[in-house]
């Protein structure tokens, strides 16, 4: 199993920063970084000035939304940061949640398998072939794409549920996995992308697992804060299914939080269940509280593990 990091970021972090920590994960050894986009710094921007900063490691994004971007302008971009970083894009795309979507952005948020289906149809076209002739229930799209360098970005989802499993086996390069333990990576993503991918005739995609990580003695403490700034997770409808089938009450209980020894512990336990790369959202020690002793000990394993 490849073992990663997320770079979330902060609210007035700068561009130099963003991509300074970047070029720290790859000094550290990791196989990848992955950079969430929400509501700060763009994502493929920031990978695309990364990319001429380092030279080895995977960049992933975790996830962009689709639905507030049109799947040959969110392909475009892509395609150039995959130019610029020589092949080293991981492009994880996601619908989001109905409460971002709709409430935020006052998009509709409707019909997600026929709408995945068809963005990851097109996107796949004009990366793969450099046009695109499609005419589905989501989109409609003629036109091509010309980006020299930008060929063969490898696409993951964030796809958890079965429905949206049995696409990503179909059609997809892996799924991005967050509040997802061993339980269900093993009884249900897996064998799902796998059937999947098998009617398709296509090999089974990549499981990418993330999940929070603090090397700690306080392991109480620190799980009373994750519960306290993890506790929005518990309320999606989708990270609450895969929660219940672990039979825990809350995230802080999927976190792996404890000593270098339990964390190992929990990391084989998810390789086990059938993970090909897992990334770590490193959790502080509290609020204000230090994260070197779990930044220590991911780099020892040395991007794998």
């Amino acid at each position: 199993m490849r073992i990663g990091i997320t770079l979330t970021g902060h609210d007035k972090e700068t561009l130099d920063e963003a991509v300074a920590g970047i070029v720290k994960a790859e000094v550290d050894g990791f196989s990848s970084v992955w950079r969430p986009h929400i509501f700060g710094i763009d994502a493929l921007t920031l990978l695309a000035l990364a990319a001429k900063e380092t030279s080895r490691i995977e960049l992933g994004t975790a996830v962009v939304p689709t639905y507030p971007r049109h799947p040959h302008a969110l392909a475009q971009q892509a395609a150039t940061v995959q130019a610029a970083s020589g092949g080293r894009l991981a492009l994880g795309i996601g619908r989001s949640h109905q409460v971002v979507i709709e409430t935020m952005f006052g998009l509709e948020y409707s019909k997600p398998i026929a709408h995945m289906r068809d963005y990851v149809t097109v996107m796949s076209s004009l990366l793969n072939e450099g046009n695109c002739s499609y005419s589905g229930k989501a989109y409609s799209v003629n036109a091509p794409l010309t980006v020299p360098g930008g060929s063969g970005v490898p696409i993951l989802i964030g796809a958890l549920m079965p429905k949206m499993l049995d696409l990503c086996g179909a059609l997809c390069d892996g799924t991005l996995t967050w509040m997802c333990g061993p339980k269900y990576v093993e009884n249900t993503v897996v064998p799902r992308l796998a059937a999947a991918a098998e009617k398709a005739g296509r090999k089974t995609p990549r499981v990418v697992v993330s999940l929070p990580v603090c090397v700690t003695d306080k392991a109480d403490e620190v799980r009373e804060y994750a519960g306290k700034v993890l506790v929005q997770y518990g309320h999606l409808p989708v990270y609450r299914s895969c929660l219940d089938a672990e039979g825990l009450e809350g995230p802080a209980d999927i976190a792996l939080i404890g000593s270098e020894e339990e964390v190992q512990a929990g990391l084989r336990r998810i390789a086990g269940a059938g993970a090909t790369d897992f990334y770590a959202a490193v959790l502080p020690e509290g609020s204000r509280g230090p994260t070197a002793r779990s930044d220590e000990f991911l780099r020892s394993l040395g991007g794998t593990l």
